[in-house]
Protein backbone atom coordinates (compact mmCIF):
# COMPACT_ATOMS: atom_id res chain seq x y z
CA UNK A 1 0.00 0.00 0.00
CA UNK A 2 2.71 2.16 0.49
CA UNK A 3 4.17 1.46 -2.97
CA UNK A 4 1.18 3.03 -4.60
CA UNK A 5 0.97 6.57 -2.76
CA UNK A 6 4.68 6.88 -2.99
CA UNK A 7 4.64 6.28 -6.77
CA UNK A 8 1.07 8.73 -6.75
CA UNK A 9 2.73 11.67 -5.09
CA UNK A 10 5.89 11.40 -7.24
CA UNK A 11 3.47 11.14 -10.49
CA UNK A 12 1.64 14.49 -8.50
CA UNK A 13 4.91 16.05 -8.47
CA UNK A 14 6.31 15.14 -11.59
CA UNK A 15 3.01 16.85 -13.38
CA UNK A 16 3.30 19.96 -11.45
CA UNK A 17 6.87 20.43 -12.66
CA UNK A 18 5.93 19.36 -16.14
CA UNK A 19 3.30 21.52 -16.01
CA UNK A 20 5.56 24.52 -14.55
CA UNK A 21 8.17 23.91 -17.70
CA UNK A 22 5.72 24.07 -19.67
CA UNK A 23 4.29 27.66 -19.11
CA UNK A 24 7.34 28.86 -18.73
CA UNK A 25 8.01 27.39 -22.27
CA UNK A 26 4.89 29.36 -23.46
CA UNK A 27 5.55 32.53 -21.93
CA UNK A 28 8.34 32.92 -23.47
CA UNK A 29 11.24 32.18 -20.83
CA UNK A 30 13.15 30.11 -22.96
CA UNK A 31 15.38 30.72 -25.04
CA UNK A 32 17.47 29.46 -27.90
CA UNK A 33 21.23 29.47 -28.30
CA UNK A 34 20.68 32.75 -30.59
CA UNK A 35 18.59 34.63 -28.19
CA UNK A 36 15.34 34.10 -30.33
CA UNK A 37 12.25 32.84 -28.64
CA UNK A 38 12.03 28.92 -28.66
CA UNK A 39 9.66 27.42 -31.39
CA UNK A 40 6.84 26.42 -27.94
CA UNK A 41 6.99 30.20 -28.12
CA UNK A 42 5.41 30.12 -31.62
CA UNK A 43 1.64 31.90 -32.30
CA UNK A 44 0.61 28.01 -32.43
CA UNK A 45 2.02 27.39 -28.83
CA UNK A 46 -1.90 27.54 -27.39
CA UNK A 47 -2.89 24.50 -29.37
CA UNK A 48 -2.33 20.95 -28.45
CA UNK A 49 -2.16 19.27 -24.99
CA UNK A 50 1.67 17.40 -23.95
CA UNK A 51 1.90 13.78 -22.92
CA UNK A 52 5.07 12.13 -21.07
CA UNK A 53 5.30 8.60 -22.66
CA UNK A 54 8.59 6.55 -21.79
CA UNK A 55 10.33 5.60 -24.92
CA UNK A 56 13.37 3.91 -26.09
CA UNK A 57 15.34 6.66 -27.85
CA UNK A 58 18.10 5.41 -30.35
CA UNK A 59 20.19 7.68 -32.25
CA UNK A 60 21.17 7.38 -35.79
CA UNK A 61 22.87 9.35 -38.52
CA UNK A 62 22.58 9.42 -42.29
CA UNK A 63 25.69 7.01 -43.05
CA UNK A 64 25.47 3.63 -45.20
CA UNK A 65 25.80 1.57 -41.58
CA UNK A 66 22.40 3.75 -40.14
CA UNK A 67 20.23 4.23 -43.64
CA UNK A 68 21.59 1.77 -46.14
CA UNK A 69 23.31 1.95 -49.20
CA UNK A 70 20.82 3.94 -51.03
CA UNK A 71 20.61 6.76 -48.60
CA UNK A 72 20.06 10.25 -50.26
CA UNK A 73 20.14 12.60 -47.15
CA UNK A 74 16.09 12.83 -47.61
CA UNK A 75 13.49 12.31 -44.47
CA UNK A 76 11.02 10.07 -45.61
CA UNK A 77 8.05 13.12 -45.62
CA UNK A 78 10.82 14.89 -47.95
CA UNK A 79 12.54 16.97 -45.78
CA UNK A 80 16.55 17.63 -47.29
CA UNK A 81 19.11 16.73 -44.23
CA UNK A 82 20.96 20.02 -43.74
CA UNK A 83 23.50 21.39 -41.24
CA UNK A 84 22.11 21.57 -37.99
CA UNK A 85 19.19 19.88 -38.33
CA UNK A 86 17.52 17.66 -35.30
CA UNK A 87 14.21 15.59 -36.00
CA UNK A 88 13.48 12.28 -35.01
CA UNK A 89 11.95 9.36 -36.90
CA UNK A 90 8.60 7.57 -35.30
CA UNK A 91 6.15 4.58 -35.70
CA UNK A 92 3.19 5.95 -38.18
CA UNK A 93 1.16 6.96 -35.29
CA UNK A 94 3.19 10.32 -35.04
CA UNK A 95 1.82 12.20 -37.93
CA UNK A 96 5.02 14.35 -39.84
CA UNK A 97 5.02 17.15 -37.75
CA UNK A 98 4.46 16.00 -34.20
CA UNK A 99 6.74 17.80 -31.87
CA UNK A 100 8.52 16.03 -29.29
CA UNK A 101 10.78 16.90 -26.26
CA UNK A 102 13.46 14.35 -25.68
CA UNK A 103 15.16 15.02 -22.70
CA UNK A 104 19.66 15.66 -23.34
CA UNK A 105 18.73 15.90 -27.64
CA UNK A 106 18.51 19.14 -29.14
CA UNK A 107 19.03 21.40 -25.87
CA UNK A 108 15.79 19.79 -24.75
CA UNK A 109 14.15 21.75 -26.79
CA UNK A 110 11.19 20.81 -29.22
CA UNK A 111 12.14 18.29 -32.32
CA UNK A 112 9.63 17.63 -35.04
CA UNK A 113 9.09 13.97 -36.65
CA UNK A 114 10.19 14.04 -40.11
CA UNK A 115 11.32 10.40 -40.43
CA UNK A 116 10.07 6.73 -40.38
CA UNK A 117 12.21 3.83 -39.99
CA UNK A 118 11.06 0.24 -40.67
CA UNK A 119 12.31 -0.97 -37.44
CA UNK A 120 10.44 1.86 -34.92
CA UNK A 121 7.40 0.35 -33.97
CA UNK A 122 5.44 1.70 -30.71
CA UNK A 123 6.85 3.43 -28.29
CA UNK A 124 10.17 3.76 -30.06
CA UNK A 125 12.61 6.65 -31.14
CA UNK A 126 15.16 7.22 -33.38
CA UNK A 127 16.94 10.60 -32.92
CA UNK A 128 19.25 12.41 -35.83
CA UNK A 129 22.67 13.06 -35.29
CA UNK A 130 24.88 14.67 -38.16
CA UNK A 131 27.78 11.86 -37.24
CA UNK A 132 28.14 8.02 -36.85
CA UNK A 133 30.43 9.27 -33.81
CA UNK A 134 28.19 11.06 -32.38
CA UNK A 135 25.13 8.01 -32.76
CA UNK A 136 26.98 5.96 -30.94
CA UNK A 137 27.70 8.13 -28.05
CA UNK A 138 24.10 8.35 -27.42
CA UNK A 139 23.64 4.81 -28.01
CA UNK A 140 19.90 3.66 -27.01
CA UNK A 141 18.35 5.23 -23.94
CA UNK A 142 14.97 4.70 -22.16
CA UNK A 143 14.16 8.67 -21.51
CA UNK A 144 10.46 10.19 -20.66
CA UNK A 145 9.62 11.56 -23.72
CA UNK A 146 7.02 14.74 -24.14
CA UNK A 147 4.51 15.00 -26.89
CA UNK A 148 2.55 17.47 -28.32
CA UNK A 149 -1.05 15.70 -28.66
CA UNK A 150 -3.43 17.86 -31.07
Amino acid sequence: MEKRRGKSSDRIALKLVFAAVVLSLIAGVAYTKAGSPSRLASADAGTGQWQTIRMRVTAYCPCPKCCGEDAAGITANGHKIQRGDTFVAADRRYAFGTEMVIPGYSNSQPVKVLDRGGAIRGDKLDAFFHTHQAALEWGVQYLDVQVRIN
